[in-house]
């Protein structure tokens, strides 16, 4: 007699950005193991190749590009499936900030995390002098190197790769290579840089504030934990 076939669940989500719902199921054991070699060698086209292949193969929805989706969708999708493949709490230890020393347990449930999207972010920026650019988000590969191997990220590549258009007086400049970009970002004056800058500040993330109690003083504090790197702590 055969084995029988192990059915996995079906779960939905919307994504963040588009708004769209999409269909995934948890990952399975062999991708798991898959996925903790690679955290453990902190190599990151490991972790990169893993990441993406926990991606592909979880979201069930077709047409689905994992490296186009912004960095905060992958946040929380990957979010999601691991809570459904692993646990749907959470559980932190955060250090009481009104003594610097006593260790609090916190439990966290999946669900009550979101995105948090900063009032006044926008995509598109005015760097003056008749000169736009459209920006896209940072994407898988972004996440895989700074979330998980801790890579430090050139901010003038990081804003190279995330330009999309540039638009001169409303008309596109046309198509331009990395390189191309790079160097034109380190063109741009402090004031333009800076406005750019603001781009990535304001970026929505995965965001959570909970509040907690220090057992030995009994002072409440607030806590807010951001990007997935704070989540898996």
């Amino acid at each position: 007699m055969p084995l029988p076939e192990i059915v996995t669940p079906t779960y939905t989500l919307v994504v963040p950005s588009t708004k769209k719902k999409i269909k995934y199921r948890p990952f399975l054991v062999k991708e798991q193991k898959a996925l903790i070699i690679a955290l453990e060698t902190n190599d990151q086209e490991m972790i990169y190749d893993a990441i993406k292949g926990v991606l592909d193969s979880c979201i069930n929805t077709r047409n689905v590009n994992v490296d186009e989706l912004a960095l905060f969708d992958i946040e929380y999708i990957f979010l999601q499936i691991r809570a459904r493949s692993i646990s749907e709490q959470l559980e932190l230890k955060v250090t009481c900030p009104d003594d610097n020393e006593t260790e609090v347990l916190v439990k966290i449930l999946v669900d009550d995390v979101g995105i948090d999207y900063p009032k006044g972010h926008k995509n598109i920026i005015d760097l003056g002098s008749d000169i736009t650019l459209e920006m896209k988000y940072p994407n898988l590969n972004y996440f895989s190197a700074v979330t998980f191997a801790k890579e430090d990220v050139d901010p003038y590549d990081l804003v190279a790769q995330c330009i999309k258009r540039v638009y001169v007086d409303k008309e596109d400049s046309g198509e331009f290579t990395f390189d191309e970009a790079r160097e034109w970002v380190e063109s741009l004056t402090n004031a333009q840089f800076g406005k750019v800058q603001e781009f990535f500040n304001t970026m929505p993330s995965l965001r959570h504030t909970f509040s907690v109690k220090n057992p030995k003083t009994q002072v409440e504090s607030e806590f807010t934990i951001e990007g997935l790197a704070d989540f898996f702590g």
